[in-house]
């Protein structure tokens, strides 16, 4: 009797298991269909000044190549670089934050990268491969919630990892000691961001299906005085969208 129990018994296991692959496997297929990538091109309108050559010092002017300002990058069939897209509203879950930093480098006295994002609560690494003095200074905007920090990075310091408590679009890290270094962090409260590469072109990876509002955003071109252009999309698959930055008019 306990002989045939136990038979019954692993048939009994025999048999669910097969039923718990295929619930695993349709589980699994539907993960990977519920998420897409979306792809596109922001393209520049107008006709920007000319970049502006960088005053450096001595001693920086003779760490690397001549440096200019980067307030329009134009590449291929005027595709624009260092424009910030993410996604702005939409969302229904909260993501996890990363665990690896974000990484900022200043190297021959240019923060690079100009433009890049970070998560809220994302650690934003900043390191100094200069043989050089730097400060490490953020001035977000008073009213965004985020907290101002300086701190010196004098050579061979250790790197100084942040945080931002807040969403802001973009938030302004300079160098006081060579007043022509700045990077720009864009904060959200997802991972669904890129920045444009030299060409305009961006990838957004793993969005989820849904109904979304996007937003690209210039720091040069939008400043303080637009959000940036927004579109408003619905992804069900992979999707390609394309936004056009207009040079603003010159100040009068």
């Amino acid at each position: 009797m306990t002989h045939h129990l136990a038979v019954r018994g692993d048939v009994n296991m025999l048999s669910i298991k097969p039923s718990v692959l295929t619930v695993t496997v349709l589980l699994g297929s539907l993960a990977l269909s519920s998420a897409a990538d979306l792809t596109g091109k922001v393209t520049l309108k107008g006709t920007p000044t000319p970049e502006v050559a960088l005053a450096m010092d001595e001693t920086c002017g003779k760490l690397g190549p001549a440096q200019t300002t980067r307030h329009y990058i134009v590449g291929k069939d005027a595709g624009l670089a260092n424009v910030f897209v993410y996604i702005k509203a939409g969302l229904t879950e909260k993501a996890k934050v990363p665990d690896a930093p974000v990484i900022i480098d200043q190297k021959n006295c240019m923060y690079n990268p100009y433009i890049t994002g970070a998560m809220v609560g994302q650690k934003v690494r900043f390191k100094n491969s200069d043989p050089v003095m730097h400060n490490v200074h953020a001035t977000p905007e008073a009213t965004k919630g985020n907290k101002e920090f300086n701190e010196p990075q004098p050579q061979g310091f250790p790197d100084i990892d942040k945080t931002f408590d807040k969403p802001e679009v973009l938030v302004r890290v300079k160098c006081d000691v060579h007043n022509w270094m700045f990077t720009y962090v864009g904060v959200v409260d997802n991972p669904y961001f890129a920045v444009t590469d030299k060409d305009g072109n961006f990838t957004i990876k793993g969005l989820p299906n849904g109904k979304y509002t996007v937003c690209a955003y210039h720091q040069k071109a939008h400043g303080k005085a637009s959000e940036g252009v927004i579109q408003e999309i619905t992804v069900d698959s992979d999707k390609k969208i394309d936004f056009t930055v207009e040079v603003p008019p010159p100040a009068k």
